[in-house]
């Protein structure tokens, strides 16, 4: 008698509190399309949805960045528990170059001055129609207007992702100003 309902015990499915969980690639897919500004399979965004057959540990703050220069795919990690994807991004068509000649190729690139610098105190700030949200928090990189950089705001938790507006301002990506 003892032996049936041990066998229907470990059928029976498990509480949702003991089963795995998984990171939901549907949040993936949003967080990206937030970040790069674009919807998916729109220029700019993301080529394709985040295979939803991925079992990514749950990530209660995945973070997100570019992967190099060409910003051809979207890095988004985490880092308790570990892991890391790439989501690649639909590229403008390539248009024909001109020959680069060595004067041009001699000449100094000129980057952005930036308007917030590692240490700075700021102020992280969202809002629409009729909200607002701010968080003080300290720069963890340098950034000009527009730029990505991390900040902390809690040193108890992991530092968030904030685009640069002007010197002590910065917003969360995809979120207008």
């Amino acid at each position: 008698m003892i032996r049936p309902l041990l066998i229907l015990a470990a059928l029976a499915p498990l509480p949702v509190a003991a089963q795995l969980r998984f990171q939901d690639t549907r949040a993936i897919d949003v967080a990206v399309s937030a970040f790069t500004g674009h919807a998916i399979a729109e220029e700019g965004g993301a080529r394709t949805v985040v295979d939803p057959r991925l079992k990514l540990a749950a990530c209660p703050l995945p973070q997100l960045d570019w992967r190099g220069t060409s910003q051809d795919a979207v890095v988004v990690t985490c880092d308790a528990p570990k892991w890391r994807i790439y989501v690649p991004v639909r590229m403008p068509p390539q248009t024909a170059r001109a020959p680069v000649t060595a004067a041009a190729a001699a000449a100094p690139s000129t980057k952005a001055e930036p308007v917030i610098r590692r240490g700075d105190p700021i102020t992280v700030e969202v809002g629409s129609g009729g909200f607002s949200i701010t968080r003080d928090g300290v720069a963890m990189g340098d950034a000009p207007a527009g730029g990505r950089l991390m900040v902390k705001v809690d040193p108890a938790k992991p530092p968030i992702q904030a685009v640069a507006i002007e010197t002590g301002r910065a917003t969360l990506p995809g979120w207008a100003q």
